[in-house]
């Protein structure tokens, strides 16, 4: 039985001031205040009682203002073919969010949902289908990373290597709660992994593309391109209408003035849609306007969806023309597809 609170904040939506204004109300000192945010932000603990050094009076404080809104795990399910795991997550509320562990051969990279369901639609995309629900929370954000690399551990003997924030939703449109959960995942006092180990992928939102711009991002940015024509991006991802190609350009170009930091494409290779020389031309074309790197994916199955996987020879043609262009340019395998777990797939399937 999941227990749904909605009286009590979840102590991890606090920032340090609001936590350190409340424990000295309390009577409480500065220091008790830095052993309680260590215990969240650095050893990822989920629970009041698992705050050792900290005493029981100041717990139950704590327990009677706070909660955890925890991930409570609905079903894991691991690939027969690579060793990917899939895990799906029931949160506080009942919602439910997919999460999935990608081993590779010395790393291990953990795939991160920001949003339950996605409101974009993309019509390759299984999250699209779900109606869209609710941001995460910054603390529902981080615990997926704590699981992830717990788990990975667990399997492979090693914590995570990177982090790719690609799972179910649309990041940027959850901006403030993803970049707080990327900073206690970064800073060096807390989780401390490093910024050019994390990748951020969006559809491609040109007013929070330019926002990471200003903030100076450290992490890497990834923008879902799949193909430079307007009229096929329209028809396959919606959000083109209100962030057109051109728009993206520009906010492209603004991002590497800003940062100095080289953008990757992800280019989704769609039999007879995206896949022939002359869009191979025209995404050539698009990528001279900051320095680039391409990753080709190979299409997963989608239920109910009329796109196909690019064949062989087409999809080497494809990279062979970028390569002779002098592109950076990567063929990204698929992972999990066996248990719905790859590119384009996760979905909410239970119901609680």
């Amino acid at each position: 039985m999941i227990r749904r609170n909605q009286a009590k904040p979840d102590i991890r939506d606090l920032t340090l001031d609001y936590l350190q204004d409340f424990m000295t109300s309390k009577g409480e000192k500065n220091f008790r205040t830095k052993q309680v945010y260590e215990w969240l932000w650095k050893k990822g603990i989920n629970s009041f009682d698992a705050m050792s050094n900290v005493s029981k009076t100041i717990r139950e404080v704590l327990s009677e203002s706070f909660t955890f809104h925890k991930l409570e795990v609905a079903t894991i399910k691991k690939s027969k073919e690579d060793k990917t795991i899939k895990t799906a997550f029931t949160l506080h509320d009942g919602l439910q969010i997919e999460s999935v562990l990608i081993p590779s051969q010395d790393r291990v990279t953990a795939c991160i949902s920001t949003q339950v369901g996605c409101p974009l639609g993309c019509k390759f995309c299984a999250t699209g289908s779900m109606k869209y629900q609710r941001n995460l929370s910054v603390g529902e954000i981080f615990e997926q990373v704590i699981f992830l690399d717990k788990q990975s551990n667990e399997e492979h003997n090693h914590g995570l290597s990177n982090i790719v924030i690609m799972g179910m939703g649309e990041p940027l449109l959850n901006y403030q709660h993803v970049m707080t959960a990327i900073h206690h995942i970064t800073a060096p006092d807390e989780l401390g992994m490093s910024p050019s180990r994390i990748t951020l992928s969006t559809a491609g939102l040109v007013d929070q593309i330019k926002r990471l711009g200003d903030d100076k991002i450290k992490f890497n940015l990834a923008i879902s391109l799949h193909t430079v024509n307007q009229i096929k991006r329209d028809h396959l991802m919606p959000v083109n209408k209100s962030n057109p190609l051109h728009k993206i350009s520009e906010a492209v170009k603004y991002f590497y003035d800003k940062t100095g930091a080289r953008i990757t494409y992800e280019y989704l290779l769609i039999k007879d849609f995206n896949d022939s020389i002359s869009d191979a031309k025209e995404l050539a074309t698009f990528c001279k306007i900051a320095p680039c790197k391409i990753n080709l994916i190979e299409m997963n199955p989608v239920k109910d969806s009329t796109y196909l996987r690019s064949t062989p020879e087409r999809t080497k043609a494809f990279f062979d023309f970028l390569e002779s262009k002098n592109m950076v340019v990567n063929l990204r395998k698929s992972k999990g597809a066996d248990i719905d777990a790859a590119c384009g797939q996760l979905v909410k399937k239970i119901s609680i």
